[in-house]
């Protein structure tokens, strides 16, 4: 039995199992970004026995953790990179602190990794090889698993998606900014808020707006754009375009058998995104590979990362 750990920008997950897709036992947390990572490290000190208690499983059952983290981090010492979002946690020995606190082994992944992993082992990539895994949420994380394990280049991370960068054209000007700065949950919140600032009218009766630039968030966007607003979804066909210029360049280089898309964003479903996506994607696409990858949801919902985790570490830790 692992004990497997999700820290991200906004909640935290704790689960116990096998590694095998299947959870024994589930804790949960809303992540307070003011407290920093001392208080998500105050909350795992806690959540740990609290898991163990309510899913009645003794310590000793525990043969290791895995850990899924929000941000970049390095294999080589263990460490984490930085956070993007949580203070505090940059060149901090997350595996060490966590395996000092439980007393196993730990392994150490990005989230995106490690979610990635999950649903080629046992979600929507399931026996099939390469899955490259896209998470669409208030960023944009990647992850590449090739024959059942992580990609991670020379240490430090592979497949940043949501770095790559592609053009976009503003106030009729060509320039090139990071995909997640457009097709995120965040990018599309920013867009759509440039938008009503430029034609106020063409917003005015989206629910929930009336004119409140802060109320504008990619959900309303997508409420409108399924309602038919026509200015809603010119914002969504905007990110598409380009979500679809990066995947392209993601086939050109790796040609993956499927790509798996969760995350917030993702469900928007069929008709606001996956359809128009595989249809931008075709267009563009290079076309000796057009037909080897289909592009398709993720099946394991929010715990994913948690499930990934538990595979990191029956992957990588030794058990005599």
């Amino acid at each position: 039995m692992f004990l497997g750990i999700e820290i991200g920008g906004t909640k935290l997950q704790l689960g116990v199992g096998r590694g095998d897709g299947v959870l024994a036992g589930l804790w949960r947390a809303t992540v307070e970004p003011k407290h920093g990572a001392d208080g998500i490290r105050r909350q795992i000190i806690r959540g740990v026995p609290e898991l163990l208690e309510q899913s009645r499983i003794e310590r000793g059952q525990l043969r290791g953790v895995g850990i899924g983290f929000g941000g970049p981090v390095d294999d080589a010492t263990r460490t984490v990179v930085k956070s993007h979002q949580i203070e505090g946690w940059d060149n901090f020995p997350l595996a060490d602190w966590i395996g000092e606190l439980v007393g196993l082994p730990a392994a150490l992944g990005n989230d995106a990794d490690v979610a990635g992993l999950a649903e080629a082992l046992f979600g929507a990539g399931k026996g099939l090889s390469p899955i490259f895994y896209i998470t669409i949420g208030s960023g944009i994380g990647g992850g590449l698993i090739v024959n059942g394990a992580i990609y991670r280049g020379c240490g430090r991370g592979a497949a940043e998606i949501g770095h790559l960068r592609v053009p976009v054209v503003q106030d009729g000007a060509l320039g090139y900014l990071p995909l997640e700065q457009i097709a995120s949950g965040w990018g599309i919140q920013e867009w759509a808020r440039r938008e009503m600032v430029k034609s106020s009218r063409a917003f005015a009766h989206w629910a929930g707006v009336q004119g409140d630039a802060p109320a504008l968030t990619a959900h309303v966007v997508a409420e409108a754009a399924a309602a038919g607003d026509e200015a809603a979804w010119c914002i969504l066909y905007h990110a598409w375009e380009k979500l679809a210029e990066a995947i392209c360049q993601v086939i050109a280089l790796c040609c993956p058998r499927r790509i798996v898309i969760g995350g917030g964003v993702s469900l928007m479903g069929e008709a606001l995104l996956f359809e128009p996506l595989r249809k931008l994607v075709a267009e563009r696409v290079f076309k000796p590979f057009a037909n080897c990858c289909a592009i398709v949801p993720a099946a394991l919902g929010e715990e994913v990362v948690v499930h990934g985790s538990l595979a990191l570490a029956r992957q990588r830790i030794n058990i005599p």
